[in-house]
């Protein structure tokens, strides 16, 4: 696995077969599957890696069970194969999660109805577990009856209670270290990637497009990357990016903001719970136990107002943690209990709502009139992103450039991986004492130079699993801030910043 080292003036003096604008998980992929065809990628990124919708999401890879009720195969089967890409390829990021709904026996929420649906996945799912490591392979789901279901989930609402439905995804605890080893491998194989530095505009001889003119935001410096193609994978950001570099494409992305709440509370099962609050128009909310803790989504609403960061009004957050405590009554969630909340822009079917988009968007706007070699994507969830990057290949290069090299993912050789057990005990260490972060050092301090950790926040949110303990990792900050050899003035900046990054129920609809 390679190293992420970030040299802007070093990137600019190479050419490249394309650039990739955005690096969040779409951006990321880009740059694996144009590796493993043996391009060579250059990646974009003006915030930290996956510093947007890509970190807020509720960590489920969804195999598509919902998908059934529409009969959309086509996204079912797509889904599936996904997830099954990341348990072969990332065994020790993804984790099987259990999920339980209660049923009650209206509508399709029937066990006659679940019980034909699960089957009828696991039929069309039944080669999920191919060349997936024994431990990461998925159950078959089940329909269990209420006293099974009151076992699994004891503060379910057991009025007109008459069982559970039961499958298994995936999960993946710490999704930024998949997008940061993702990102790793693409280095390993030969594509460079770069945060802090904003593409700026489009680089064209007559209509055919050579390079991004962009900014290392670090030094100022205005740098030329050249490329004979340009993938716009902007996220949120692709429509305004599309618009600048060529024209306005407004079913690119049409934005809706999602949100996800992790309540510093313990899990009511160790199942994920699939609840619907008993009142019409109700949305299922997903209550999923992660790190000892409750990490519950999702909120949706429409989103028609520009902003770097999106985040739900406090009305919005209180009608969610309503609406959670009537789906598991007894669960008493308050605002209090909120640590931290994670939202961001998906796609929508169109601007004012908030029903989400159900397939990508690829656009070449040399086929439309704009610049030959100049693309855009724009994908709907993190679990299909790197199926997302393969199309967008085959769409850009042909045929000729399909032929893929062998791959595999290799853990870190210290053996730690921030987020597991071992970031626990570093955690446990960092609320101690200066020694806990003298021992830490060395690990975090590689992670540093291997990672291009440029601020404290991205060790924090996008490197391990610190955000997660505000208390201890803020009383920790300003030691850690010797890593990079700070000042006192640079320090304080640096703390402004991660304190910034947490949103909290105080902080909502700032």
């Amino acid at each position: 696995m390679g190293s992420i080292i970030r040299r802007p003036g070093a990137a600019a003096r190479d050419s490249y077969d394309l650039v990739i604008v955005g690096g969040g998980i779409y951006g990321a992929m880009l740059a694996l599957e144009s590796s493993l065809r043996g391009l060579h990628a250059l990646l974009l990124e003006k915030g930290d890696f996956g510093g947007a919708t890509s970190f807020n999401s509720l960590r489920i890879l969804h195999g598509g069970l919902r998908y059934l009720q529409s009969l959309d195969l086509h996204r079912f089967r797509e889904s599936v194969g996904e997830r099954s890409w990341f348990l072969r390829s990332f065994p020790n990021h993804v984790q099987v999660l259990p999920c339980l709904m209660p049923l009650y026996g209206e509508g399709l929420r029937r066990p006659a109805v679940f019980r034909a649906a699960l089957g009828l996945n696991d039929w069309l799912s039944r080669e999920r577990n191919l060349a997936v490591r024994a431990d990461r392979h998925l159950p078959s789901g089940r329909v269990v009856d209420a006293s099974a279901t009151v076992s699994l989930f004891p503060g379910v609402d057991r009025r007109d209670l008459l069982g559970g439905a039961v499958w298994y995804d995936a999960c993946m605890p710490d999704s930024q270290r998949i997008l940061m080893d993702v990102l790793r491998s693409a280095c390993g194989l030969g594509s460079v990637a770069l945060n802090y530095v904003e593409a700026q505009d489009l680089l064209k001889s007559g209509s055919q497009v050579w390079g991004i003119l962009g900014r290392d935001l670090q030094s100022g410096e205005e740098l030329e990357f050249r490329g004979k193609v340009v993938i716009n994978a902007g996220g949120p950001w692709s429509r305004e990016m599309a618009a600048r570099f060529d024209r306005d494409v407004p079913h690119l992305f049409q934005g809706s903001i999602a949100w996800n709440v992790l309540f510093d509370r313990e899990p009511p099962s160790d199942h994920a719970l699939a609840l619907k609050p008993k009142h019409p128009g109700a949305r299922t909310y997903f209550l999923v136990p992660w790190k000892g803790m409750i990490l519950a989504g999702t909120g949706h609403a429409p989103w028609s107002l520009g902003s770097e960061r999106p985040l739900p009004s406090r009305e919005q957050l209180e009608c969610f943690v309503e609406d959670l405590n009537r789906a598991a009554p007894g669960l008493g969630l308050t605002g209090g209990d909120i640590v931290h909340v994670l939202a961001g822009l998906l796609p929508a079917v169109r601007t004012g709502s908030d029903e989400l988009a159900l397939r990508e968007v690829i656009v070449d706007h040399g086929a439309q009139g704009g610049g030959h070699g100049l693309y855009s994507v724009s994908g709907v969830k993190f679990t299909t992103a790197r199926l997302v990057a393969e199309k967008t290949l085959n769409r850009v290069f042909g045929h000729s450039r399909a032929v893929r090299r062998s791959w595999t993912w290799t853990p870190r050789p210290d053996a730690l991986q921030p987020g597991t057990a071992e970031m626990a005990a570093l955690l446990g260490g960092l609320g101690d004492s200066s020694d806990g972060v003298d021992g830490c050092e060395g690990v975090l301090g590689k992670l540093i130079e291997e990672e291009s950790v440029v601020h404290l926040e991205d060790l924090f949110f996008r490197r391990t699993s610190l955000w997660t303990r505000p208390k201890e990792a803020l009383h920790a900050a300003p030691r850690l801030c010797r890593l990079w050899g700070w000042d006192e003035a640079e320090c304080a900046s640096e703390l402004t910043r991660v304190q910034e990054g947490y949103v909290n129920y105080d902080a909502a609809g700032r």
